[in-house]
């Protein structure tokens, strides 16, 4: 039976069909198989609808809106000016720029994509003509926007926290860390390339200029404060958190800046609904597919096979990483925490692994495989955002993500790297 589910998923997937299509196709055979005939279909779909039925998930549309409306407006560029007026002028600095407006804007989108759009869009034009490859643009711009799938909001770990029962705001304050550890990697590196290359600085920004840059983002910087520091402060759930996110992005874009007429409010909310359906499909889909999997033991099969049993905390660490990096380099990172997680969860469980370590690991290992050659789903993104052949996009990836694995390997071997704010945060 496994091989005809993983067969004809695969046949799929080549033929051109979505994620959604492959995935569905693989439940119905598994149920069809173990239940004898399509008249316990049913079940099939009492998953799909468990899958996509728990509230914390509500919190995914209402990021993707807020980011939506963020993107559209101008939220992102004022983080961006921000950055560029302090660090701008130094060797390096636009680069340094780039990375830290990702990470910034990531802090108050929790979504790959939209930061690729938002500060890819704007701050390319002006590496390209300030004497950057667009090589290294490219891949700068990709990688750095995965930050973003490691700084809260994050909606991997929405994803995970779902399907693992984990606290979502755990796992919100332990991506901190590694995030800002690989913003440090990544500014380092920048600042290595551009005196290696002769990239001449940009012009420094005057002391008024940055009062005035400062003062233009106070505003867009009240995001990260609202689910940071509602969380922390238990003033909110990660699912109010969302909430008061899209009120506050409307209420900027709206009332503040005047950016949005009710018209591309109407645009913005049919976009974010449709990208919504997809995730949405995706995890009905993938719950149901979990379900089945589980059911014919499939999972104990698999790591019975590799002797994962037998392994220490270290050898289940570096297994887990290498599956979700591997897995997402083909397949959608969504799709991908759906399938390994409840794979790996009894393993996870009876070795007394930390879950938000466990957690942290994962999203980071997804963020790297969405941006990891052959098929990961952000160099995809950037083909269509920027107009470039798929060669150029990848071509600079390789550093990035040597330095995004070696903190991988990092949080194996010191996972205070995330737990250190979780444990402050939490502390009873």
């Amino acid at each position: 039976m496994s091989v005809a589910i993983f067969g004809t998923m695969i046949v799929l997937l080549l033929l051109g069909f979505p994620m959604m299509i492959p995935l569905i196709a693989g439940s119905l055979i598994g149920f069809v198989s173990l239940f004898g005939g399509v008249g316990q279909l049913d079940t099939m779909v009492q998953q799909i609808l468990a899958g996509i039925r728990p509230a914390s998930l509500i919190a995914v549309p209402m990021f993707i809106f807020a980011a939506d409306i963020m993107t559209r407006g101008q939220s992102a560029g004022r983080l961006i000016d921000l950055v560029m007026a302090f660090v701008g002028h130094l060797k390096g600095g636009l680069a340094v720029s780039t990375a830290t407006a990702c990470t910034l804007f990531g802090a108050v989108s929790g979504s790959t994509q939209a930061t690729v759009v938002a500060v890819g869009g704007p701050l390319r034009p002006r590496m390209l003509k300030a004497g950057y490859k667009d090589s290294f643009v490219l891949a700068l711009i990709v990688n750095s926007s995965d930050i973003a799938f490691l700084i809260p909001p994050s909606i991997g770990m929405i994803i995970y926290g779902v399907v693992s029962g984990t606290s979502i705001s755990e796992l919100f304050i332990a991506g901190i860390g590694p995030g800002l550890l690989i913003l440090l990697m990544f500014s380092i590196y920048s600042y290595i390339y551009a005196h290696r290359n002769n990239v001449p600085v940009e012009q420094k920004s005057s002391w008024s200029e940055r009062g005035s840059a400062v003062r233009r983002a106070l505003w867009p910087l009240g995001f990260p404060v609202i689910i940071v520091g509602g969380i922390y402060g238990g003033i909110f759930s990660p699912t109010e958190a969302a909430a008061a996110c899209v009120l506050y992005a409307l209420f900027l874009e709206m009332v503040v800046f005047r950016e949005m007429s009710l018209k591309q409010l109407y645009s913005t909310a049919k976009s974010t609904g449709l990208i919504t359906a997809v995730v949405f499909i995706l995890v009905g889909a993938g719950a149901a597919f979990s379900y089945v999997i589980s059911f014919a033991q499939i999972p104990q099969q698999v790591l019975g096979a590799i002797g994962i049993d037998d392994m220490g905390p270290y050898g289940i660490l570096f297994t887990i990483s290498i599956a979700f990096f591997v897995g997402c380099m083909f397949v959608d990172p969504i799709v991908v925490i759906l399938i390994f997680v409840p794979i790996f969860a009894p393993v996870v469980e009876s070795a007394g692994l930390d879950p938000v370590l466990v957690g942290t690991i994962i999203t980071l290992q997804v963020a790297i495989g969405s941006a990891t050659p052959p098929f990961g789903c952000d160099i995809f993104t950037a083909i269509a955002v920027f107009k470039r052949p798929y060669m150029e996009v990848i071509r600079g990836t390789p550093p990035f993500i040597f330095m995004l694995i070696s903190v991988a390997v990092l949080l194996i071997f010191f996972p205070q790297i995330a737990l250190f704010l979780r444990d402050l945060a939490f502390a009873e």
